[in-house]
C-alpha cells in the first residue's frame, strides 16, 4: 500500500528556506556561511554547564579525554547526517519521509519538533534567570516578563530564516570566541597554569560513559537536525566540514570553557564566571548573544518540522506557534532539565541512525523531489529498527552498558542497512508510475 505525498498548496509566496523541497543550486551557501550559522547554534551556555558539571569529577587529563571523546562521537554522527543533508538538499524531517514513510515521518516531526520546542523554553528560562541575577530584578513577575520578552525577541531571526540567523551569528560568534578565550586565560591564572591543572584529581563521582552520554545529549536533538542547514551546502564535503567545525570543535570548546570556569572559580556557569570577574555588562552581552544564536536555530528547527507535519509551504506559522508554546513551558522544563536531557540521549540518536543506514542502502544517488514521488505510508521495517535501537539505548542507560547514544546510533545504522538489503522493502515510485 502506498500513499502519494500531497504536493504543497499552490501559492505565490515561496519560502526562501524551501522547507518541503530540495534546495536548488542557486540558493546554496558557502562553507564559511554554514560554519558560522552552525557555530552560533553550538555556542550554548547550557553546554558549558554540562562541562562545568563534568570537570570536577575527573582529573584534568581525564576531563580532556571525556570532552574529546564525547565531542568526537557527536561530531562524527552529525557530520554523517550533514553530508547526507548536502547530498539530498532536504531537511531531516523531509528525509524521514523516505526512511519512515509519509505517515511514519509524522512521528519524527513530532519528536524532533517537540524536543526543540522544549529546548527553546529551557533557553528562554536560562536567559531570564541569569538576567535577574545580574540586574537584581527579583520575583516571579519580573521572571515571566523577561521570559515573554526573551521568547518573542529570539523568534524574530528564525522567522526571517537562514539569512537572519547568518547575520546574527556573524556578529556574535567572533565576540563569543574572544570573550571566552580571555576568561579561559584568567581562569588558568586563577588555577596556577599547567602546574595547578596537573594537581586536580577529581571527585570520581561520574563514569566515562555517563560523561560522554551527557556531552552527546546536549545536542542529540539539534545535531540530528543539522541537515536543516547543511542542505544549503554545495557539496557533501562542505556539509561534513561545517558540521565537524560546529559539533566537534564548537562543542569541545564549549565543554572546555565551562569546565575551566568550574575548576578555577567553583562556579558552574560561564556567565556567572563573568559576573565573578565583575564583568556584569559583558556577561549580559555574552548571555544574550550566546542564547539568541542558539534559540533562533532551535525555532527554525521546529518551524520546518511543523511545515513537514502539516505539509505547509512555509515554516513561519509554526515558528510563531512553537515560540508561544516553548515560552509558556519555559520554567516547567527548566526545573526538570536533567531528566529531559537523559531522555533526549535515548530517544533521538536512533532517528539519525536509521536515516544514515537507509541512505547508505538506498539513496546514495540522492532522493527525488518530494512532490513528484510516491512513498509508502509507513516503512514498518525501519520503524521497528528505530524501536529496537531506542530500547537498547534505554537498557544501556539503565544497566551501564557502554555508551547509550553510541549503542543506539550503531544499532540503528546497521539495522536499517541490513533490513533494506535483505528485505528489499517498497521504497515508492515516481508520481504517475504504477498504481
Amino acid at each position: 500500500m502506498t500513499d502519494q505525498l500531497a504536493p504543497p498548496p499552490k501559492t505565490d509566496h515561496v519560502d526562501p528556506d524551501y522547507p518541503l523541497h530540495i534546495v536548488p543550486p542557486h540558493a546554496r551557501k558557502s562553507v564559511l556561511s554554514l560554519g558560522v550559522v552552525l557555530l552560533g547554534f553550538t555556542f550554548f551556555t547550557p553546554t558549558m554547564l554540562a562541562g562545568a558539571n563534568i570537570a570536577p569529577e575527573f582529573s584534568f587529563a581525564g576531563f580532556l579525554q571525556v570532552a574529546l571523546l564525547g565531542s568526537l562521537v557527536l561530531g562524527v554522527y552529525v557530520s554523517a547526517l550533514g553530508a547526507i543533508g548536502a547530498r539530498t538538499g532536504l531537511t531531516t524531517v523531509m528525509m524521514s519521509r523516505y526512511s519512515f514513510g509519509s505517515g511514519g515521518s509524522k512521528l519524527v516531526s513530532l519528536l524532533l519538533g517537540g524536543t526543540q520546542i522544549g529546548w527553546y523554553g529551557v533557553t528562554v528560562a536560562t536567559l531570564a534567570l541569569l538576567t535577574q541575577q545580574a540586574t537584581g530584578l527579583e520575583g516571579a513577575g519580573w521572571r515571566w516578563t523577561l521570559i515573554v520578552l526573551g521568547g518573542a525577541i529570539m523568534g524574530v531571526t528564525a522567522y526571517y530564516g537562514y539569512r537572519g540567523m547568518e547575520l546574527l551569528s556573524a556578529v556574535s560568534v567572533p565576540l563569543l570566541l574572544i570573550l571566552a578565550g580571555w576568561v579561559t586565560w584568567r581562569s588558568l591564572g586563577e588555577i596556577g597554569d599547567a602546574g595547578g591543572l596537573g594537581a586536580i584529581t577529581g571527585g570520581g563521582g561520574m563514569t566515562v560513559a555517563a560523561a560522554v552520554t551527557a556531552i552527546v545529549g546536549t545536542f542529540a536533538s539539534g545535531g540530528t537536525q543539522a541537515p536543516n542547514w547543511t542542505r544549503f551546502a554545495r557539496t557533501p564535503g562542505q556539509g561534513i566540514g561545517a558540521s565537524a567545525l560546529a559539533f566537534f570543535i564548537g562543542e569541545l570548546l564549549m565543554i572546555f570553557f565551562g569546565g575551566i570556569g568550574a575548576l578555577a572559580f567553583g562556579i558552574g556557569d560561564f556567565v556567572e564566571v563573568l559576573f565573578a570577574l565583575n564583568l556584569i555588562g559583558w556577561g549580559l552581552v555574552f548571555l544574550v548573544a550566546n542564547l539568541w544564536t542558539t534559540n533562533d536555530n532551535t525555532a527554525y528547527n521546529f518551524g520546518v518540522a511543523g511545515a513537514e507535519l502539516f505539509n505547509a509551504p512555509t515554516k513561519k506559522p509554526f515558528v510563531i506557534g512553537g515560540v508561544v508554546i516553548g515560552t509558556l513551558l519555559a520554567m516547567p522544563i527548566y526545573d526538570n532539565l536533567i531528566g529531559y536531557l537523559l531522555w533526549l540521549g535515548i530517544l533521538i540518536p536512533a532517528v539519525g541512525g536509521v536515516i544514515i543506514g537507509d541512505f547508505l542502502a538506498n539513496w546514495r544517488d540522492g532522493m527525488p523531489e518530494p512532490e513528484g514521488y510516491v512513498v509508502p505510508v509507513v516503512r514498518w521495517e525501519n520503524l521497528a529498527v528505530y524501536a529496537v535501537a531506542t530500547f537498547v539505548a534505554w537498557l544501556s542507560s539503565k544497566n551501564g552498558w557502554f555508551i547509550p547514544p553510541i549503542n543506539g546510533i550503531v544499532l540503528a545504522v546497521l539495522g536499517s542497512f541490513v533490513v533494506s538489503r535483505s528485505m528489499r522493502p517498497d521504497l515508492g515510485r515516481p508520481v504517475g508510475v504504477g498504481s
